[in-house]
């Protein structure tokens, strides 16, 4: 009989190895959620909108004086099924931004002829949230921003 008991413990431990798993998975299911619940219009597919020489002036941080200004160049991630929407709307995004930047002032460095790059990201945002309908852009990447 303690050979039948060898062998009959490891797959009693296994099996209720086994349940408590898929019963702490269930639990955690329900309290939190599925998975990707909340991600679900990511999984729909998204794609990048370029959009090329956004010009912007780099205002000094006292906010009176104009430093100079610079050309960006952008891309934002939409919904597939929005991107011909988006591409055909980029004036009104190009207008947005200009409405905002003068506003808030990204110099940085010595000479005022660097941007702050996190600032122009939120102002792009702000605009694209204004543009188009809010939550299209779920991201802005900037890709070069060159003196003009």
């Amino acid at each position: 009989m303690p050979n039948i008991k060898k062998m009959i413990m490891p797959v009693v431990l296994l099996a209720s190895g086994a349940g408590t798993g898929v019963g702490a998975a269930y639990a955690a299911a329900a309290i939190l959620g599925p998975i990707g619940g909340e991600n679900s219009s990511r999984s729909k597919g998204t794609t990048l909108v370029e959009v090329n020489d956004v010009m912007a002036p780099l205002v000094l941080p006292d906010g009176q004086r104009l430093a100079g200004y610079v050309s960006f160049e952008l891309a934002l991630q939409v919904p597939e099924d929005q991107a011909e929407d988006v591409a055909a709307r980029l004036p009104l995004l190009r207008h947005e931004i200009n409405m905002r930047t003068y506003r808030k002032p990204m110099a940085s460095g010595p000479d005022g002829t660097l941007p702050t790059l996190e600032v122009f990201r939120a102002i792009v945002q702000e605009s694209a949230d204004a543009a188009f309908e809010k939550g299209t852009v779920s991201a802005v990447a900037i890709a070069s921003a060159r003196p003009a």
